[in-house]
């Protein structure tokens, strides 16, 4: 014998449940951020192993692991002045597991590159700042023998060819303030983009370019053994680690400000609490003395803005690095 439902009837006992379908499938979506993480996360890093941007890495990554009690694996994909590793976590599964440790190099990306597969501001979610790291300008005595920017600029002058300055590639910050550079002292200058500060570091050591402007954190362990000599910081003030070693403004180029920040970033999609969680994990890590302490021994300030005031850092220097590449007419097809 066959029993029929009315239709009103039927239609009421589908809706319930679907609805209790729905919520059964929301409250499993609760527990998973709740319990979130339950597997190893992976941290990616935009550049190859030694540079600056590694080495921030790997010391969040150590203490992240023991406050989230998963392992936060540090992974190296470097190319395109950091645009490959950040295209990969913005199209990465927003579920917390994949990270970038993005640094400034993308607000000036953004404008160099004509073409990218990822918008930084929109497919990224800022988590929080780590560092303020300054760039420093520096030259290898043994093959460019200028103890300051004025005798740097004359030798530049005197070279046929000018002189070679290397970066960790197209869009980055070095690139930028070497254009800024010889934009305001008439210095000829020759770019080399590497994939990062490791492969320039080496170069620069061996004499195959002249000059850099990367961070201090890369070139302080040679500076301080006489290596390589450091003539100017970038940024507005001197740095605690090098507080002999003047700022290109007291060297003589008026307003010249210009440091690398570096920071974690999630897919834009992560849910909230996830982010939440891993913003106020960092935070309490970057405020730590012995962190700090560590952060200051490699040349780092420690950072600590919100993720709202880190975003509007973000968004305020995509505009001022727009001006900045336009000026200089910095572009990669």
């Amino acid at each position: 014998m066959r029993l029929s439902l009315p239709l009103s009837l039927f239609r009421r006992t589908c809706a319930v449940a679907l609805l209790g379908a729905s919520l059964a499938g929301g409250a499993a979506g609760a527990a998973g951020q709740a319990d979130w993480p339950t597997h190893p996360i992976t941290l990616i890093v935009p550049f190859p192993t030694g540079g600056t941007t590694d080495v921030l890495a790997r010391a969040l990554g150590d203490e992240l692991s023991r406050k989230l009690g998963q392992p936060v694996i540090v992974e190296n994909r470097p190319g395109a002045g950091a645009t490959i590793g950040a295209d990969y976590v913005a199209k990465s599964k927003p579920d917390g597991y994949t990270l970038l440790m993005g640094a400034v190099h993308h607000t000036i990306a953004t404008s160099v590159y004509k073409s990218l597969g990822y918008d930084f501001q929109k497919d990224l979610a800022p988590i929080a700042p780590i560092a303020m790291v300054p760039n420093v300008l520096t030259v290898n005595p043994a093959y460019t023998p200028a103890r300051d920017v004025a005798e740097l600029v004359k030798l530049a002058k005197q070279a046929p060819h000018g002189l070679t300055y290397g970066s960790n590639g197209y869009g980055t910050a070095q690139h930028l303030i070497g254009t800024q550079f010889q934009a305001a002292t008439g210095a000829p200058l020759l770019h080399v983009p590497y994939k990062g500060s490791g492969p320039l570091t080496t170069d620069l050591l061996g004499g195959q370019v002249a000059m850099s402007f990367d961070t201090i954190t890369t070139v302080l362990p040679h500076i301080k053994a006489g290596k390589l000599r450091a003539l100017a910081v970038t940024t507005a003030r001197r740095s605690d680690a090098l507080p002999d070693v003047p700022t290109l403004q007291q060297a003589g180029l008026a307003g010249f400000d210009i440091g690398t920040w570096f920071g974690v970033f999630a897919p834009a999609a992560t849910p909230q609490p996830v982010l939440a969680r891993l913003s106020s994990e960092v935070e309490g890590i970057t405020s730590r003395p012995t962190f700090r302490q560590r952060m200051a021994a490699a040349g780092a300030e420690p950072m600590n803005e919100t993720p709202a005031q880190f975003g509007q850092r973000i968004a305020e220097e995509t505009r001022k690095f727009a001006k900045l590449v336009k000026e200089g007419n910095v572009t990669v097809e």
